[in-house]
């Protein structure tokens, strides 16, 4: 059984990375529906650091739900430990990963131990280690839901019509910005799976990364402007997004659909001129899906890369690292496991 104290990082007031402390606190009970999970690994996300930084609503809420102190973080990888009277799916021992509640900052999954809804969970696949797929919910699932399906009816918050991916096959060439970070890399991955060509936009050291996961051509955007080298693309999915979005509608053809990951700041008078579409969804936690996306990490299909690992004391020294930029996949916290088997 688990102790009745964990060790978690918490927020106990918005700021820099120095904010994030590691704290003792109650190990959380599980509620109808959930098991509580013994956490080997923990993804590092954007949402995280919006949460320590002061971003305390989701898009699409009016109003926060987030009381301080809170322990951020939504992606892990770990081992069943307790399971709710209701919940059939799942046994102790089973390990297990997952997107914790998102869209909300109530995952809490930046601890020893994590209360975790049934639905939100996979079974982690045998092929690949808890510091893998702890990088792969929240990056992955994005990738999936904007190229592959949406799987869920819920409204977005950016726009009235419902997302709807574009079929990918040989004859589609994706352009893909912000290749090399965590929803990109996923994106190329799931790119090539479908068969299309795809051309990854990141900046020079990422290249040989990139095609080695498939990417077709590479565009070094320090050195050239991809607007300028590439017309006539079906596809461009920009994991980077904000005010820099709109140059890529000019890569497209008419037709051509734009998925910006973040929002953007697009023109309607200039996309109608053009003839594109823009499109985005937002990632939400979807058990099910996890579970297609593992057995493409099972078989190698596809990997999840590792930019770095560090402690969960050390959670400062991550949210630091996230913010150089240049991430090569995905930040992940590891679990000291020892301690939680006392």
């Amino acid at each position: 059984m688990p102790r009745h104290t964990m060790r978690a990082i918490r927020v106990h007031e918005h700021g820099g990375p120095e904010v994030l402390r590691y704290d003792e606190v109650p190990t959380p009970e599980p509620g109808p529906g959930e098991v509580l999970v013994r956490v080997h690994a923990v993804g590092v996300n954007p949402p995280d650091w919006y949460l320590r930084g002061g971003l305390t609503t989701m898009p699409g809420e009016t109003e926060s739900t987030v009381s301080l102190p809170v322990i951020p973080g939504t992606d892990m990888s770990g081992v069943v430990e307790a399971v709710a009277a209701d919940v059939d799916s799942l046994d102790v021992g089973d390990e297990v990963f997952g997107l914790l509640r998102f869209p909300s900052f109530n995952g809490s999954a930046y601890a020893e131990y994590v209360a975790a809804p049934a639905s939100d969970l996979a079974r982690k696949p045998v092929g690949i280690d808890h510091v893998h797929a702890a990088g792969a919910p929240m990056a992955g699932l994005t990738a999936w839901q904007f190229l592959v399906e949406v799987g869920h009816d819920h409204p977005s918050p950016f726009q009235v019509a419902r997302h709807r991916p574009m079929a990918l096959d040989a004859d589609t060439t994706v352009l893909i910005n912000g290749a090399a970070g965590g929803v990109g890399h996923f994106a190329v991955q799931l790119a090539k799976w479908k068969g299309a060509r795809v051309i990854a936009v990141a900046s020079g050291a990422h290249e040989s990364f990139l095609r080695e996961l498939g990417a077709d051509q590479f565009i070094d955007y320090t050195k050239s402007r991809p607007e300028e080298l590439v017309h006539d693309v079906d596809l461009v999915l920009d994991a980077v997004g904000g005010r820099d979005s709109s140059r890529f509608l000019r890569t497209l053809k008419r037709g051509g659909v734009q998925f910006p990951v973040l929002p953007g700041d697009f023109d309607v008078e200039e996309t109608a001129k053009l003839g594109v579409t823009i499109s985005s969804a937002q990632v939400r936690s979807n058990g099910a899906q996890l579970a297609e996306l593992g057995r493409l990490l099972d078989t190698g299909t596809v990997r999840v890369a590792i930019d770095s690992t560090f402690a969960l004391a050390d959670a400062r020294a991550a949210h630091e690292r996230a913010a150089q930029g240049h991430i090569q996949g995905k930040i992940v916290l590891t679990v000291a496991s020892e301690r939680a088997v006392s």
